[in-house]
């Protein structure tokens, strides 16, 4: 399955700020997060189905247990890295084919960026990250909603989104996604017993490893 990212309207999208006195400013980003049944602006469609299916299990599994989390600006992998979290999403339903989301901006190195971003005047974004395949311009129902991540210019980064993000293979096993290199590597050693043939087996998961780094450079 590939990575997918969609942007979403940045205009669309709302900055809530709250100021309790002797506490620091708490920030929301209120809006759009995700649509369906939509060509979206990298071409694809997601049906409803799909995404209430998703939006579901997003409710139950990460926001219930308060482990919606999303980062700023997207990494090149599904995982969430937890240096780079910088909000919590609290809540998001669909409003027909609409994903509505509501996310907290953490005090966290990137959450205390994306406020000061958001002080200087700056337009957020989200994004929504997932893996999934494709049929043409369909996304298959194998989709799996990852977060929804904050960019701060939705329109800049599609190029890199592009040719480098999707152009990475992963497959979901046990509820765990691993990028296909690793599977590789597995099963090249398994199925040879003497060193030079294991050597082998490395140097092709370093040359596939390779291909993915100079891509993200």
């Amino acid at each position: 399955m590939k990575l997918l990212t969609e942007f979403t309207d940045y205009k669309s999208l709302e900055i809530i700020t709250e100021q309790v006195e002797g506490k620091p400013t708490t920030y929301r980003v209120k809006g759009p997060f995700l649509q369906a049944e939509v060509r979206n602006r990298n071409g694809r469609v997601y049906s409803g189905e799909v995404l209430q299916r998703e939006v579901k299990i997003f409710n139950e599994q990460k926001i219930a247990t308060k482990r919606a989390m999303g980062e700023l600006d997207h990494p090149p992998t599904p995982s969430v890295n937890l240096e780079r979290v910088s909000h919590l999403i609290e809540s998001l339903y669909m409003d027909g084919n609409n994903g509505i989301g509501v996310a907290k901006l953490l005090d966290t190195p990137c959450g205390r960026i994306a406020k000061s971003l958001v002080d200087e005047g700056v337009s957020l974004g989200v994004s929504t990250r997932g893996v999934g395949s494709l049929d043409g311009a369909h996304v298959n129902k194998d989709y799996k909603l990852i977060t929804v991540d904050l960019v701060a210019d939705p329109s800049a980064p599609n190029a890199f989104v592009d040719g480098i993000l999707e152009n990475r293979e992963f497959i979901i096993e046990n509820d765990r996604i691993v990028e296909v290199a690793i599977q590789h590597l597995e099963k090249d050693i398994a199925q040879k017993a003497d060193s030079s043939s294991v050597l082998k087996a490395v140097v092709q998961f370093l040359d596939e490893v390779r291909c993915g780094w100079s891509l993200n450079r």
